[in-house]
């Protein structure tokens, strides 16, 4: 049968401060006796130290819970904050960039854009489809050169934003015109009218670009 002197364990592990009440009682005896001396030992006692401690301890468990707890959301939100100034950042860089080239780039003529043109001024239909198939290929290396990232055009446009992507609702419409004359085939029925439509929205993406 254990005694005051053994070393209370719980169910899973050592019983801590059964412990520090065991060392107490060895440095400072048991409570108990009478009169003044139990009067002025009181505090020291093996019970009052360790329900001191435990008070204590339970203080600064609680209060280490919660410096944690605002410490991991400063970490999120910092994470957070870091990924949406990244993104502002790179589409000022995407704004500077063009704008400088606008200014001080040097316009050579496009012969690719040379020979869209040229296609969709004919009066023959396979004519146009190739006019806008051309004109594709060349968007797809203008998204590529601007560092959009994705492996196809629209992945490439889906990760463009509006506001640094100001033709973007263009570009989508003139690529989904092309997807239909891939996909269709002979069965897509192209008109002139919708024909120089897409051409004219792929002009003035390449156009914000400074492609031409």
């Amino acid at each position: 049968m254990p005694d005051q002197n053994d070393i209370s364990y719980n169910e899973y592990s050592l019983d801590f401060f059964g412990f520090l009440r065991v060392v107490f009682e060895k440095f400072f005896g048991s409570a108990g006796g009478s009169g003044d001396g139990v009067a002025a030992s009181s505090w020291f006692s093996p019970d009052v130290l360790v329900d001191n401690f435990v008070t204590y301890w339970n203080v600064f468990t609680v209060f280490s819970w919660l410096v944690s707890a605002l410490l991991i959301f400063g970490i999120i939100y910092a994470y957070i904050r870091d990924g949406q100034l990244s993104l502002v950042e790179n589409e000022g860089l995407l704004r500077q960039e063009r704008l400088y080239a606008q200014l001080y780039g040097v316009r050579t003529s496009n012969k690719r854009w040379d020979d869209v043109e040229t296609h969709i001024t004919t009066d023959n239909p396979n004519d146009w489809k190739l006019a806008i198939i051309e004109a594709d290929i060349m968007l797809e290396d203008v998204l590529k050169e601007a560092g959009y990232a994705g492996l196809t055009i629209g992945d490439k446009l889906k990760s463009a934003s509006p506001t640094s992507f100001t033709t973007l609702d263009q570009a989508w419409r003139a690529h989904r015109v092309r997807n239909q004359i891939a996909h269709s085939g002979p069965d897509f029925v192209l008109t002139k009218k919708l024909a120089q439509e897409t051409i004219a929205q792929y002009k003035m993406v390449f156009q914000e670009f400074n492609a031409l």
